[in-house]
């Protein structure tokens, strides 16, 4: 079996409903990895301070903004997440004719979390990642097991203006902005003519390596591709299917639509099997500067049996550092762990009750349906006070401080009740 991963969305007016961006991503991995939702606060930092993620240590910022991320919790950085300026990133797996069996570096997810920190556009979150890769490369087994799972990374980046598709390939890349209309990405490089950010050399180490003569027009997904392979062919269906899925909403997709398109299990996009979807998130984003944005995650396999849970950036925000679960990405990072010692039990009480939950659903069709029932009734609930937000702001700054965590528990409550 080929281990695939993940596929990411977004959409901009005049796709969506209102002056709003609607970002949303699966992440598939094992199905035995836990992902948890964690909030890190704006830190200011000492010169010369490093900082230590999930394989090697770096020279740390000045500055690091808020953010929130759903990751696998053996790590130090992110499968998705959002800043304090409502800057979004997801990442994908990718590989071409480039290798990806490298030296452990930077994870992709690590490049997400990082670009998160120290971005506040997506423009700019381009420009941090491929720096971080001219100066770190990208590199390291992506899977807490010792299974050499290694691949190069694919990015969505939006914020409140536009979004950008960053391929990378080793330590070259490509970039294109998107500025209207929808754009998705799967496990293959889809940037093709329009490249509006590249790598200085990308063209010039194509034509060493023999894959582009430098008078064709240049296709990055062309040149850098596989011309197929299994993986690919089965991440080109995954991409049709997604953007289906976004052209069949086109000009009103909303949270709802995108969590629709992320539970679609009959393209693919909610994955099954050894591989499956772990986490997912959908983000809306106003235009208008003084409108919260939203983000939704469900810290919990199969967003068909999840509810997506709310969480808003706040000023001085007050909550304890980790919203959902214990961390472990800090104090136990995969580097640290002896060779061959088993994983530790890093399921968080929302992972464990979720488990006995779409068992329960599996197994007992009218107990299972109560139980959705009243998951979808949630969900509903929280949507629709979100949407207030959205449209009329917020008032009273300390109402969304535990919205998160309170909605983390009246889900619970529904599986104790179950």
């Amino acid at each position: 079996m080929y281990p695939t991963s993940c596929d990411t969305f977004v959409a901009l007016p005049p796709s969506t409903e209102g002056q709003r961006i609607v970002f949303g991503k699966n992440s598939d991995r094992p199905c035995d990895e836990v992902q948890e939702v964690v909030y890190f606060p704006a830190k200011s930092h000492d010169p010369e301070e490093k900082v230590e993620c999930t394989y090697i240590e770096i020279e740390q910022v000045a500055q690091t903004y808020a953010v929130v991320l759903s990751r696998p919790a053996w790590l130090w950085g992110a499968e998705m997440g959002a800043n304090e300026h409502q800057v979004c990133i997801g990442n994908e797996a990718v590989w071409g004719k480039e290798s990806a069996d490298g030296e452990e570096a930077l994870l992709g997810m690590d490049l997400v979390r990082l670009a998160l920190e120290r971005a506040d556009s997506a423009e700019r979150a381009v420009d941090v990642i491929t720096q971080l890769l001219e100066q770190h490369g990208q590199g390291g087994n992506c899977m807490e097991d010792e299974c050499g799972f290694t691949y190069h990374n694919s990015f969505l980046i939006s914020d409140r203006t536009e979004a950008w598709v960053l391929e990378t390939a080793g330590k070259y890349w490509a970039a294109e902005r998107v500025e209207a209309g929808y754009r998705n990405i799967s496990n293959e490089y889809s940037i093709t003519t329009k490249i509006d950010k590249e790598h200085a050399e990308l063209r010039t180490y194509a034509q060493q390596q023999h894959w582009w003569n430098g008078r064709a027009e240049f296709s990055f997904a062309k040149v850098y591709s596989y011309s197929t392979t299994a993986r690919i062919e089965a991440a080109e269906g995954r991409y049709c299917e997604g953007r289906k899925l976004l052209q069949k909403s086109e000009g009103h997709i909303t949270a709802e639509s995108m969590m629709d398109i992320l539970r679609d299990k009959e393209s693919g996009i909610n994955m099954e099997g050894m591989f499956m979807t772990t986490g997912s998130m959908v983000s809306v984003v106003p235009k208008d500067q003084n409108l919260p944005g939203v983000h939704f995650f469900t810290a919990t396999p199969d967003p068909d049996r999840s509810v997506f849970k709310p969480f808003i950036f706040v000023v001085d925000i007050k909550q304890l550092k980790h919203t959902c679960s214990p961390c472990f990405g800090e104090e136990d990072p995969v580097k640290k762990k002896p060779r061959f010692q088993s994983k530790p039990n890093r399921k968080h009480p929302l992972f464990l009750k979720h488990e006995v939950a779409a068992a329960i659903i599996d197994s007992t069709r009218e107990r299972g349906e109560r139980i959705v029932e009243k998951m979808r009734a949630l969900e509903k609930q929280k949507l629709a006070e979100m949407e207030k937000y959205l449209t009329e702001g917020i008032e009273d700054a300390t109402l969304p401080v535990h919205l998160f965590t309170d909605t983390v528990d009246e889900e619970l409550s529904i599986y104790s009740s179950a």
